[in-house]
């Protein structure tokens, strides 16, 4: 393994910058409290760069892929998506599959079609495949694998968090520890009803050379992003048996992954520190949690390592 491979899902030192972004939103397409213009004059406003309205693909809306397209403006685009939904998990009725850079004019889903073979057929139509608040809709592990599809799991998830299973990294690490290659994304999953959370509150930092939609959308599919309810990750690197993170001022900077037990450090002010990746390498990944003083958390994708022993340079 190269060290190249070992970092793939970095995004730090590659081309171009990091655009702020919402991948999960609702409108009054389906059962937002604003119009899809009002939702993402609301995102723009906040310093968004980029928004994607999934409004739920559910007959009773009429299986709507919200034309947002018209609302791209110079320093604002936006993605087109769809919250897809058929039957069922093991504790729920319906899946909730976020489908990102989906093309106007998706097919409804088929008599008898599966969540799995919804979430394939929208992949191939060159969707990026979010799995939706998994610890919201209590999945299983055998439900998440059988997603065969999913690029990604919804790590954090704002509008969940209200009832406190906003947070879905624990089935996230069984499934990278099974060897499932997913990447990790945080969202609002606003609805700006009057009496949800406060929105703008989780969103993805994606590194991309520009703007425009197709190279999000490509830089969402190859992990090339981070997560954040609050702190800024200036730099995450992998050299020497060491992740060292430079970011806002934390309180606590975490290293964890595929082995029970953390690396941590802790301060008033931290913004640099280097962490030993040894205790991870037998399962093969680790990954970066920043916390800042008020709570927020920012998170890189998985970080994938070499065996022991590999030779980072052959």
């Amino acid at each position: 393994m190269t060290s190249e491979e070992q970092v793939e899902v970095l995004p730090f030192a590659r081309p171009g910058r990091f655009w702020r972004g919402n991948l999960h939103t609702h409108s009054t397409q389906s059962d937002g409290a604003l119009s899809p213009e009002e939702t993402a004059r609301h995102y723009r406003d906040a310093g968004y760069h980029f928004l994607a309205i999934t409004d739920h693909f559910r007959a009773e809306y009429g299986y709507p892929v919200t034309d947002t397209r018209s609302l791209r403006s110079p320093g604002f685009t936006t993605l087109t998506g769809a919250e897809l939904h058929a039957p069922r998990t093991e504790a729920g009725p319906s899946w909730h599959i976020v489908a990102v850079g989906l093309p106007l004019g998706f097919a409804p889903p088929e008599p008898g079609e599966s969540g799995p073979d919804l979430a394939q057929r929208a992949r191939d139509a060159g969707a990026f495949i979010g799995m939706a608040h998994p610890a919201a809709s209590l999945l299983t592990a055998a439900d998440a694998e059988s997603l065969q599809a999913a690029h990604a799991i919804e790590v954090y998830n704002a509008l969940a968090d209200r009832e406190h299973r906003g947070d879905s990294w624990h089935l996230t690490d069984i499934l990278l520890n099974r060897g499932h290659r997913l990447h990790a994304y945080a969202a609002d999953d606003a609805h700006l009803q009057p009496h949800d959370p406060p929105p703008c509150a989780a969103w993805v930092q994606v590194r991309a050379e520009s703007l425009a939609p197709a190279n999000l959308l490509a830089a969402l599919k190859a992990g090339h992003y981070y997560s954040s309810t609050g702190p800024e990750l200036h730099d995450v690197r992998l050299d020497g048996g060491q992740i060292t993170v430079r970011c806002s001022p934390a309180r606590k900077v975490l290293l964890t992954g595929g082995a029970p037990g953390a690396q941590v450090r802790e301060g008033e002010s931290l913004t640099e520190c280097s962490l030993p990746v040894a205790m991870f390498h037998d399962a093969g990944y680790c990954r970066v949690t920043v916390e800042d003083a008020a709570g927020g958390r920012a998170w890189t994708n998985p970080i994938r390592l070499a065996p022991p022993g590999a030779d980072s340079k052959s």
